[in-house]
């Protein structure tokens, strides 16, 4: 079990949209609620670890021997131990990491939509980098769940 894991997985997700929401409230300083958030974001981009501890999936990159770049993707088997599958982590601690990088990538979807229809076009570069570090996230959790089935 691993519930710092869980809350930092979700701190970090949730942090970044509170902080993109009500960044301009305490801040008059563009730079500094970017970077905030953006700080966020890469702190959330580590979910490779959070993916790896709750729910047995990681992924890199792998160079080989011509230099060609290669994303490596595992998951980790379920032993079966006196006729019982043992999970990798609890079901809610599963639910919550599912639940983090699904529901995200979706609220910065809606967030890029606001922006460019308001017209803010400084944050549209922060977050077009918030959808496309959590869709990375999710792409790389979900083709590692996909390959562990196989």
């Amino acid at each position: 079990r691993h519930p710092l894991t869980t809350f930092f997985h979700l701190f970090f997700q949730v942090s970044a949209v509170v902080t993109y929401l009500f960044c301009e409230w305490f801040s008059n300083s563009f730079v500094a609620c970017f970077a905030t958030i953006l700080l966020l974001l890469s702190l959330d981009f580590q979910s490779n670890v959070t993916g790896r501890l709750l729910v047995g999936l990681r992924w890199w990159n792998l160079n080989d021997e011509v230099g060609k770049s290669h994303r490596v993707f595992e998951a980790k088997k379920l032993k079966i131990i006196k006729g019982a599958t043992v999970a990798v982590s609890t079901e809610v601690e599963a639910q919550n990491f599912w639940l983090g990088l699904t529901i995200c990538p979706v609220i910065r979807t809606v967030f890029f939509f606001s922006t460019l229809f308001s017209l803010k076009l400084k944050w549209l570069a922060l977050v077009i980098a918030g959808i496309s570090l959590q869709t990375a996230n999710l792409y790389g959790d979900i083709h590692c769940k996909l390959e562990g089935q196989k």
